[in-house]
């Protein structure tokens, strides 16, 4: 049996959160950065397992870089998550306005003119800067977003994150049967999604170029546009050096409807991963590069569709 048990190692890890919680609220910002970048960097030298299988990842994404560039990125990636696990903890209490004060929007239109009464946005996005200051940034402004998430391992740490990502009155479908009509319902009702579909999880998909290697990709979130007819709307985080969370939003994808819906979705599902591409290219270091990204790989005669996939 591995020591500690299971049970001990996940009451030890709720407890440490709910005291970092409680103390973000006495903490400022720039503090809670600098002590989660420290903790971060710890845990990577710690990993041996976790640091090889970052520099793995990087070295078949970006075969034109060098190994120091590789080892540098690596630990700016472990700083990126410690410092995005303060950040978390500071949004837990943040103010509206004091979230606000630190988030630059870029393109903000191209979002809400997606949006009405009626009608809801797909905000697509991956797990890049930090998604969950996107998320309440966007409900803070008076769009709360129905996140689509998996369920946490512990019930507890479950129920934490949908509260944070409801402290502005957005809302979480979990994963399974009764997803799909709760996203659908929040659309007819005039509530945006958001969805993250760049991880390589048990779930409907199709295989799609990243990177230049063939990635297993949900393509539930492009599947629901293609039948609801609701605008797709690439957004990202950026955390930049002055410390602004930059909110950028790219021009909105169209969906038609097709007699291949299955095609169809497969087609955006590649092109949305493009988009994620591109922003991870642009911020290599503010992605998730310990996650096993491609770790399935097709078989014979499966198809890997590309951005540029023409219509059959």
């Amino acid at each position: 049996m591995r020591w500690p048990p299971k049970r001990v190692r996940h009451d030890a890890g709720y407890l440490a959160l709910r005291i970092l919680l409680a103390a973000a609220r006495l903490l400022p910002l720039p503090l809670l950065r600098a002590l989660g970048s420290a903790i971060g960097v710890a845990a990577l030298r710690l990993s041996r397992k976790q640091r090889g299988r970052a520099l793995k990842h990087l070295e078949l994404a970006f075969p034109e870089c060098d190994e120091a560039w590789r080892r540098r990125t690596v630990v700016r990636c472990a700083r990126h998550l410690g410092t995005l696990l303060g950040e978390i903890a500071w949004l837990w209490s943040a103010p509206r306005k004091a979230i606000l004060a630190r988030t630059e929007f870029v393109g903000l239109k191209r979002f809400t003119s997606c949006t009405g009464p009626n009608f809801g946005a797909m905000v697509i996005t991956g797990h890049c800067g930090n998604w969950e200051w996107l998320n309440l940034a966007l409900g803070a402004i008076g769009h709360p977003l129905t996140v689509a998430a998996r369920e946490v391992y512990d019930p507890r740490l479950d129920e934490l994150a949908r509260r944070l990502r409801g402290r502005f009155g957005g809302d979480t479908a979990l994963r399974g049967r009764s997803a799909g009509t709760k996203l659908v319902g929040a659309l007819r009702h005039g509530r945006s999604l958001g969805l993250l579909i760049d991880q390589d999880i048990a779930a409907p998909g199709v295989w799609v170029e990243f990177f230049g290697r063939p990635a297993w990709t949900p393509s539930g979130a492009a599947l629901l546009a293609v039948r609801t007819g609701a605008r797709m709307v690439p957004i990202f985080a950026a955390r930049l050096p002055d410390g602004t969370m930059r909110i950028t939003v790219e021009p909105a994808v169209a969906t038609t409807a097709t007699s291949d819906t299955e095609a169809t979705a497969a087609r955006l599902t590649a092109l949305l991963t493009a988009h994620i591409e591109r922003q991870i290219r642009a911020f290599p270091e503010q992605w998730v590069w310990l996650h096993k990204r491609w770790r399935h790989q097709p078989g014979d005669g499966d198809i890997v569709w590309r951005a540029d996939t023409p219509p059959a």
